[in-house]
C-alpha cells in the first residue's frame, strides 16, 4: 500500500470522528476538534486525489466514513442494532474493497506499459 491510500484510510478514519462530533459536540471545545479533525481530514484527501483516481479515492473515503460511523454510533452510542445495518455495511464494504482492488490493478497495469514504452 503506497502513502497516498494510508492517506485515505486516515481521512476516512478521521472522518468518523467529525462526523459524530457534529451530531454530539456540546460545547464550543468540542465543536472547535471537529472543525480541526475536518479541516486535516479534507486535507489528507487533497493530498492523495494529486495521484490517486479521485472517482476511487472518494468512495474509499466515503465508504471507510460512512461503515465506521454506523458501527460507532451502534456501539458507542447506543444507536439501535440491526442484522440487516450490518448487512449493508458489508455490502458497502465490499464494494469499497473491489473499488480499491480494481485501482491496484488498473495502477499496476498502466505502470507496467510505461515500462514497455521506455
Amino acid at each position: 500500500m503506497n502513502r497516498n491510500w494510508l492517506f485515505v484510510f486516515l481521512g476516512g478514519a478521521l472522518e468518523i470522528l467529525w462526523v459524530s462530533g457534529l451530531k454530539h459536540s456540546s460545547n464550543a471545545f468540542e465543536l472547535l476538534m471537529t472543525v480541526i479533525t475536518i479541516t486535516v481530514s479534507f486535507f489528507l484527501l487533497t493530498i492523495a486525489s494529486r495521484s490517486l483516481p479521485v472517482g476511487t479515492l472518494y468512495a474509499v473515503f466515503a465508504g471507510i466514513g460512512t461503515a465506521g460511523t454506523v458501527l460507532v454510533e451502534m456501539v458507542v452510542f447506543g444507536e439501535p442494532f440491526s442484522p440487516v445495518k450490518i448487512l449493508l455495511i458489508a455490502t458497502l464494504l465490499g464494494g469499497v474493497v473491489g473499488l480499491k482492488v480494481l485501482s491496484s490493478r488498473e495502477n499496476s497495469s498502466e505502470f507496467k506499459k510505461q515500462e514497455e514504452v521506455a
